[in-house]
C-alpha cells in the first residue's frame, strides 16, 4: 500500500493579542515617519529663515555701503603762506541720490576744517575754520555733469568766484568731489610755527541745498546721511 502526502505551507499559531501587537508596530512606525516628517518640515523652514537673514544682511550691507565714505589720505601740508590740506575720499553714491541726480536735482557737497592750538592749561583754542562747497549737477539736455567749487557756499563764495567744469560722465564728476588738492585751510599768521595744532576735517552731503519738499522727504533716511569726520595733526 501507497502512502501519498501532501506538502503545505506550515502557518505560525497565532495568539490572542499577535493582532494588536500588528497595530502597535504600525502605529509606532507611523509615528517615527510622522515626526520625521516634521523634523524635516522643522530643519527646511530653519534653513529657508537663515538664507532670509543672510539675503537681509547682504542687501542692508550693500546698501550701507553705497554711502559709506573711506577717508583712503588726509595731509596737512604747512608752508610760507599758510596751511594746505590734501584729501582723498572713496564713496559711491547711493541710488536715490543718483537718480535724483539724473532728474536734474544738484547736489551739494561740503568740506569743513576747523584748526586748533593746543593749550595743556585750558581747552584748545580755534585759530581758523574754513569750508569748501562743490555743487554737483546733471544737464539732461546736454548730457553732461557740470561741478562747481567754491570756498564758502557756491551760491556766496567767500572770495567772489566759483569754479565751474563739464565732464562726460557722473564716475568723471564724482573724481572732483572725491579728491581736493592744496585747500588753504588757514593763513600762515593763524598758525604758530611752534606751537602744536589739530585738523577737525568734515565732509558731508548738505541737504539743507536740497529743494525744501525733497529736505522733508529725505530726512531721518540713511542713504541721504553722506558724511565722514576725521581729525589730523600737522607735523
Amino acid at each position: 500500500m501507497t502512502d501519498f502526502s501532501t506538502p503545505c505551507c506550515e502557518r505560525p499559531l497565532r495568539g490572542p493579542f499577535d493582532g494588536l501587537r500588528r497595530f502597535l508596530w504600525a502605529l509606532q512606525t507611523g509615528w517615527r515617519t510622522l515626526r520625521l516628517g516634521r523634523l524635516r518640515m522643522r530643519i527646511t523652514h530653519a534653513l529657508q529663515a537663515i538664507a532670509l537673514l543672510i539675503s537681509i544682511a547682504w542687501l542692508a550691507n550693500a546698501q550701507a555701503a553705497d554711502g559709506e565714505i573711506e577717508v583712503s589720505s588726509l595731509r596737512a601740508e604747512r608752508t610760507a603762506d599758510g596751511l594746505y590740506l590734501n584729501v582723498n575720499l572713496r564713496f559711491e553714491l547711493p541710488p536715490a541720490v543718483e537718480e535724483a541726480l539724473l532728474k536734474g536735482i544738484p547736489m551739494t557737497f561740503v568740506s569743513e576744517a576747523d584748526i586748533y592750538r593746543d593749550r595743556w592749561y585750558w581747552y584748545d583754542k580755534q585759530v581758523a575754520t574754513a569750508s569748501r562747497s562743490v555743487r554737483l549737477a546733471y544737464q539732461p539736455l546736454t548730457r553732461r555733469w557740470r561741478i562747481s567749487v567754491a570756498s564758502g557756499t557756491v551760491s556766496s563764495p567767500a572770495n567772489g568766484i566759483a569754479l565751474t567744469q563739464h565732464v562726460d560722465s557722473l564716475n568723471d564728476a564724482l573724481g572732483v568731489v572725491r579728491r581736493i588738492t592744496r585747500w588753504k585751510i588757514a593763513e600762515a599768521s593763524d598758525v604758530e610755527p611752534d606751537a602744536r595744532h589739530n585738523i577737525d576735517y568734515r565732509f558731508q552731503l548738505d541737504i539743507s541745498q536740497l529743494p525744501r519738499p525733497l529736505q522733508i522727504g529725505v530726512s531721518g533716511q540713511s542713504e541721504w546721511d553722506i558724511r565722514v569726520q576725521r581729525n589730523l595733526r600737522p607735523e
